[in-house]
């Protein structure tokens, strides 16, 4: 469930509510799947000038009313977007690796993660990110649900990073460290990959591999 949305009292648990606190009827639950799709189709193929609402609603053959009677404004929308995203993810549900050593634990995740950044999803997440104000104080002024919602994805991140190495006895400052690393890291080798120069990413991948093991081990 996003942001934008509560079950009322009385209702089934789910029910989703428009943002003008009405319930949505089977017409109006088709008609918010298709925006957050096309939403996120539109993020991940376009570049900075896709973070725009009303491309959104063009994409999907809709109107500005209907994204304000969904989400209320391009606030909520982003935030519906992201939370749409994180569940497509499903941090919580994604089996953590159990090896035994840290080496062959480093790697799973490293390779969980690489598989995620490659995704359309992660695509839209960054573009919606650089589309929006970079400083964390403009954020939450401009956009303050959609800077919950990227705060929540955070907290999932961290959450699953955190099982991840669970069991291992590893200083937690460090893995803590390693878990604001990984994204960004990842992130940079995949769009290196991307531009067809002459990084070996699997070299680097490996590189970051034995960096990240030999740092947590020391």
């Amino acid at each position: 469930m996003d942001v934008a949305t509560e079950t009322p009292p009385g209702a089934p648990p789910g029910t989703l509510l428009s943002a003008k606190g009405t319930r949505l009827n089977r017409r109006g639950l088709e008609t918010r799947r298709l925006l957050l799709r096309e939403a996120v189709h539109c993020l991940a193929e376009g570049g900075p000038e896709a973070v725009s609402a009303n491309a959104v609603a063009r994409r999907a053959g809709a109107t500005w009313g209907t994204i304000q009677h969904q989400f209320g404004d391009a606030d909520g929308l982003w935030a519906a977007v992201l939370d749409h995203i994180a569940g497509l993810a499903g941090f919580a549900e994604l089996v953590v690796p159990a090896h035994p050593s840290v080496a062959d634990r480093v790697e799973a995740v490293i390779d969980l993660m690489w598989r995620s950044v490659q995704l359309p999803t992660a695509a839209a997440f960054y573009q919606l990110r650089s589309g929006l104000p970079h400083r964390r104080d403009q954020l939450e002024e401009s956009f303050p649900r959609t800077a919950q919602a990227i705060a929540r994805w955070d907290e999932e991140w961290a959450a699953l990073c955190e099982r991840s190495f669970a069991g291992l006895g590893l200083d937690a400052s460090k893995v803590m460290r390693v878990r604001h690393l990984l994204p960004s890291a990842l992130r940079g080798l995949f769009a290196e990959g991307g531009l067809g120069g002459y990084v070996d990413v699997e070299e680097a991948r490996q590189g970051l591999r034995d960096a990240l093991t030999a740092y947590l081990t020391s």
